[in-house]
């Protein structure tokens, strides 16, 4: 049998320094981002201030855990709360994750990406025509269409949790602690979505337990994203404006900003801060909470001069779950909101159709 070719990765483009954006990454006019293009007349001043220029009144809240000292229980509750409600995506600090494990999973994916060769990075390439597959991969969408436009982005993906599908052997071994960093990362992102799931439930008036057991055991996967230098950002996104389909993400970026949540009609930069972790809340929380608290749509930009890295975590229901509005949220002046679906089939339509936006989510609402 013929193997597939394997495409070509962003890394790959970016380093042969081209001066135009290819075709196939060019986004139509409606979905370009609104980036300040330098001129010969920019000064240094304006230059060295934001290579992504957002101006906006607005900022992703952010909210200190304090550890989850329970006597500050009740006011986290109701800053979270307000934040599920109002903006679907937040950050935390003082969340009990150490700040030394953040900087050595961020240190090792970079690594993996700019210290490795494309040779060995190779070795753990998905197979072009599946999608979601764990591996070293740029293009996550199963659409063959010819006018499906590609996302500035190259990354990694691990399968993490339930332990039945963590296998360290398909992951990289460079830098050394790679596996056993992974690994660490992946049991504390677990713990701290947990914790995230049981403050929403009881803002909520419901058992700290409501929305964890309607999610089930989590399926966790963490992609490490990749964001090579573009000539042209204005033209082209990292990563298209979608909402998440599972449960809650929970992302850590470096220093260079890119990451942005949907608001009343503006895309609003969500400020990199080392020591934070955001939260994003995912459609089938929506779903859950019958839409009192909402999916963050959002997206990530290129950057014209620095390469850009996230990692986000994933926690999902297995795909035999049947997902639907708690029924301690459902009442006669608040019907249920939408339909009750299997995660499988949702997962399947994300993948085929292409997010853009909320869509999918919008299709189930009654």
């Amino acid at each position: 049998m013929e193997e597939e070719p394997i495409p070509m990765r962003v890394q790959t483009l970016a380093e042969n320094n081209p001066t135009q954006v290819p075709p196939e990454y060019i986004q139509p006019p409606q979905n370009r981002p609104q980036i300040k293009i330098k001129t010969p007349t920019t000064t240094e001043d304006e230059d060295d201030d934001e290579d992504n220029t957002y101006s906006s009144s607005s900022t992703v809240p952010v909210i200190d855990l304090f550890g989850f000292d329970p006597d500050h229980w009740g006011d986290v509750r109701r800053q979270l709360g307000q934040a599920c409600k109002d903006w679907g995506a937040f950050q935390v600090t003082n969340h009990g994750v150490p700040i030394g494990l953040l900087d050595r999973m961020r240190s090792v994916g970079n690594s993996f990406f700019k210290d490795s060769p494309m040779a060995y990075k190779l070795r753990y390439a998905v197979p072009p025509s599946s999608a979601a597959s764990e591996g070293y991969g740029s293009r996550m969408l199963l659409t063959t269409s010819n006018d499906a436009v590609l996302d500035w982005r190259d990354y990694f993906d691990h399968h993490t949790l339930p332990l039945s599908r963590r296998n360290p052997s398909r992951w990289p071994d460079f830098p050394p602690t790679y596996r056993e960093v992974v690994v660490e990362y992946s049991d504390c992102m677990k713990a701290l979505a947990q914790k995230l799931l049981a403050f929403m439930s009881e803002s909520l008036g419901l058992p700290a337990s409501c929305i964890e057991d309607a999610v089930g055991d989590f399926y966790q996967n963490i992609t490490v994203s990749y964001y090579p230098p573009c000539p042209q950002p204005e033209l082209t996104l990292g990563l298209q404006s979608h909402s998440d389909i599972g449960a809650i993400t929970l992302l850590i970026q470096d220093d260079v900003g890119g990451l942005q949540v949907f608001k009343d009609g503006e895309w609003i930069m969500v400020q990199p801060l080392s020591d934070a972790i955001v939260v994003i809340l995912a459609d089938q929380t929506e779903i859950i909470t019958n839409g009192k608290y909402r999916s963050a749509q959002h997206r990530a930009i290129a950057n014209a001069n620095k390469a850009r890295l996230s990692v986000a975590t994933f926690h999902d229901p297995a795909k035999t779950m049947n997902i639907y509005p708690a029924p301690a949220l459902v009442t006669e002046s608040f019907p249920p909101r939408y339909c009750q679906i299997v995660y499988g089939e949702y997962v399947s339509s994300w993948y085929s159709n292409g997010p853009e936006g909320k869509r999918n989510i919008d299709k189930i609402i009654l």
